[in-house]
């Protein structure tokens, strides 16, 4: 997997989810900000690990409608510290997770 799948399944999600309102957000079980949100974390989680630091909670913000701009953030992040193949692998995994529970 490389650094530019990865890239472009981030980008994808975010851009398929951008334009939601906040009643769209807050729809499903379990809430797609929620499931969006935990994909952030995941990705965070992955970062960290790869510079060997401890996890921290990613904040969750006020505005649901900030979320695909959290995700773009945090993958950045993620992409800049330059993972091992295993863990863009596992990154790529969740956002294909995440974009299958969002997106049609």
């Amino acid at each position: 997997m490389t650094a530019l799948d990865l890239a472009t399944a981030v980008r994808r999600l975010a851009d398929g989810v951008a334009h939601w309102t906040p009643s769209a957000w807050a729809a499903g079980t379990p809430r797609r900000a929620d499931v969006l949100h935990e994909l952030v974390q995941r990705l965070a989680d992955l970062g960290a690990d790869s510079e060997s630091r401890a996890h921290v909670p990613v904040p969750r913000l006020d505005n649901d409608l900030a979320l695909p701009d959290q995700l773009r953030v945090v993958a950045a992040d993620l992409l800049a510290a330059d993972p091992p193949a295993d863990t863009r692998t596992a990154a790529h995994s969740a956002v294909r997770q995440a974009s299958g529970a969002l997106l049609p």
